[in-house]
């Protein structure tokens, strides 16, 4: 009898218990929760080499009602210096008092003198930390990565956010940036290609603002900058081995499939102007084939149309978007001195930026082993491209 009351009662107590339990946990917990006032909300670092480590700024959100705006994201950068990069960020809390935080940093601006060294000497500290994103955004840059962080945008209420801007879907569906990732950066480097690339970001000012000698610490007439990020560092080793233009970014990009909506422009003799046109499908790809020599194949095919003209053009011109062929064989011979530019350029500086070592491990160790030094610079190349248009 008192066993069929306890198992009668036995729900009732059950939920009683789990009640009591969630109670207790819920005030005895913050949930990740975070003081905005005694935290220091990272949006993005600079990073510098310096005489006896390196030179962190650190881009902080800060709560309205700044000078600046009266909406947005308002900012404050804390420049700091320290034997490591470990060491910048927790100089942080010694200077403000504010506990930093790494899990909403979406940027990490490496300056151009840190980059010639293995980017993985500091980068390993936000690969160890947990709290920060393997999603965040990683870019090189001219001069000085703490000048461009502490720079004001023309654009926007942060640097951060002006230049993350840059690294868009449709930017790169234009083909005019490649973006990559602390996680994409860190698989090229830990596997056997040893290679990555980094957007290149170059600031410039604003017209109409004032110039540097005149800019005033507060000021709101300070000098504006704008950014772009259309040349790519590439990267051997963890250290940047050389520069792409960006027209070899565009044909990296055409290469990899994924330019959509892109334009370029090609010769066009007949109206003495160049024209642009308009890529409306890119089937781009690299190829290895493993034999006595190793054959690369890089191959492109566009599909493209007409999209501006340089010159006045009659109506009829402008209601069709047919291309004419001597433009299209002109944008097919551009593309293609374009495409080996880029090839020569990381076949010099050992950079595999299209993963064939990672390709040739996976298909042959005998064959990786033999290749693996040499791949780049030994490996029969051969390039097919075709451009044609809708019509």
């Amino acid at each position: 009898m008192k066993a069929e009351k306890f198992f009668r009662t036995l729900p009732m107590k059950l939920s009683i218990l789990l009640f009591a339990l969630i109670l207790f946990t819920f005030f005895s917990n913050d949930f990740g929760l975070v003081d905005i006032q005694k935290t220091a909300i990272i949006l993005a670092v600079g990073i510098d080499k310096s005489d006896d480590g390196y030179t962190v700024a650190s881009q902080i959100a800060v709560p309205k009602g700044s000078d600046r705006t009266t909406g947005g994201t308002s900012s404050v950068e804390i420049v700091t210096e320290g034997a490591t990069v470990s060491d910048c960020i927790t100089q942080i809390y010694a200077r403000t008092g504010w506990v930093p935080k790494m899990v909403f940093c979406n940027l990490i601006l490496i300056g151009e003198e840190a980059v010639h060294e293995d980017v993985f000497g500091f980068l390993n500290y936000f690969l160890r930390n947990e709290y920060m994103s393997d999603s965040c955004f990683l870019a090189a840059c001219e001069g000085s990565a703490c000048r461009v962080i502490s720079s004001r945008s023309a654009v926007a209420d942060a640097s951060s956010l002006a230049i993350t801007g840059l690294f868009s879907d449709a930017a790169k569906k234009a083909g005019r940036v490649m973006t990559i990732t602390l996680k994409d950066l860190s698989i090229g480097y830990y596997g056997v290609s040893k290679s990555g690339y980094l957007p290149y970001v170059r600031m410039r000012l604003q017209e109409g603002s004032q110039s540097s000698g005149e800019e005033e610490s507060g000021s709101s007439t300070a000098p504006q900058y704008v950014y772009s990020a259309e040349e790519t560092a590439i990267l051997s080793n963890g250290a940047m081995v050389g520069l792409l233009t960006d027209s070899e970014t565009l044909a990296f990009s055409l290469l990899k499939g994924n330019v959509f909506a892109g334009t370029f422009n090609a010769p066009d003799e007949q109206k003495g102007r160049p024209v642009t046109l308009t890529v409306l499908s890119d089937d781009g790809k690299v190829e290895l084939k493993v034999g006595a020599r190793p054959e690369v194949t890089l191959h492109l095919d566009l599909r493209v149309r007409l999209c501006c003209r340089g010159v006045t053009a009659p109506l009829e011109d402008i209601a069709g978007d047919s291309v004419p062929d001597s433009v299209l064989a002109n944008a097919e011979e551009k593309l293609d001195g374009d495409i080996l530019s880029l090839w020569r350029k990381i076949a010099a500086a050992d950079c595999d930026l299209f993963g064939l070592r990672r390709t040739l491990y996976r298909t042959s160790l005998k064959e990786y082993g033999r290749w693996k030094e040499t791949l780049l610079t030994g490996a029969a190349v051969t390039r097919e491209l075709h451009v044609s248009t809708t019509n």
